[in-house]
């Protein structure tokens, strides 16, 4: 028994250590992005956001909800910030289910600023059927939940090749070079020209796959330019408590004679 149990164990360590191309996947590392909202002074492009939200509604919310995002959220500061009237009209494009009304029945009625993001299904098992099996993830913190976070989304996006010579994938899987184990159950969702940008931009693969990480990454993390601003203050703070506190010491330490 005990020499059963040394096997597997020697066995475990070595599918643990194995390189992934014994498997036939290449991992790879995701594309290193030189995002404006990084670093401790960055911040969100506004026209990329808006733009970004645009890629989201007309791609990825057929399929990917944001349930903790409200409408109103996209005119606030620090986000796309969308006009009032913008917002309110925004809102009012979508037909939000409510009730029950005086007879007990749910009624449909236009979206107002406060109403969460309308999830494309009605419940979990409605989504993975709708998606042979696989459950679209909500986008709300989906940057957050990925390793990588926002290189990672954005390298997913534009990481869709034929698979290599001698690879097999089964219906409705594809090969990407960025995804773990380079399979992935959704389709490419962008391609050059799926949308037109109301602002002009050219939208390539490449710049929606910006624009749409962005919005995800301002959704994810909507208070970031408030915090690296607090993050600006309080170091500025330190900076001036420490000189303050080096002179008030410098000062009573040149009273005390040296000597005693």
């Amino acid at each position: 028994m005990e020499k059963f149990r040394l096997v597997k164990i020697f066995l475990l360590i070595i599918l643990i250590f194995i390189p992934n191309s014994i498997y036939g996947a290449e991992q790879i590392d995701p594309i290193k992005v030189n995002w404006s909202f990084k670093g401790l002074t960055g911040k969100f492009d506004r026209s990329s956001l808006q733009r970004g939200y645009q890629v989201y509604t007309e791609v990825c919310s057929s399929c990917h909800s944001m349930q903790y995002l409200s409408y109103r959220n996209l005119g606030e500061p620090g986000g796309p910030e969308f006009s009032e009237v913008e917002v309110k009209a925004i809102a009012a494009s979508i037909e939000i289910e409510d009730g029950p009304d005086s007879q007990g029945e749910m009624f449909l009625r236009p979206g107002r600023p406060s109403d969460k993001f309308k999830s494309p299904y009605p419940n979990v098992n409605a989504s993975i059927a709708a998606n042979g099996g696989a459950y679209p993830p909500d986008m709300s913190v989906l940057v957050k939940a990925r390793p990588g976070g926002s290189d990672y989304i954005y390298s997913v996006l534009v990481g869709y090749e034929e698979p290599p010579a001698g690879m097999v994938l089964d219906d409705g899987v594809y090969y990407n070079k960025y995804m773990i184990g380079n399979k992935i159950k959704m389709s490419a969702p962008l391609i050059d020209g799926i949308v037109e940008y109301s602002d002009g931009t050219e939208a390539t693969v490449d710049q929606m796959a910006r624009d749409v990480t962005t919005f995800l990454s301002w959704a994810a993390e909507p208070e970031l330019e408030e915090r690296h601003r607090t993050g600006v203050k309080v170091i500025i703070y330190l900076i001036l408590l420490t000189v303050l506190v080096y002179l008030s010491m410098k000062k009573i330490w040149s009273r005390i004679d040296p000597e005693v």
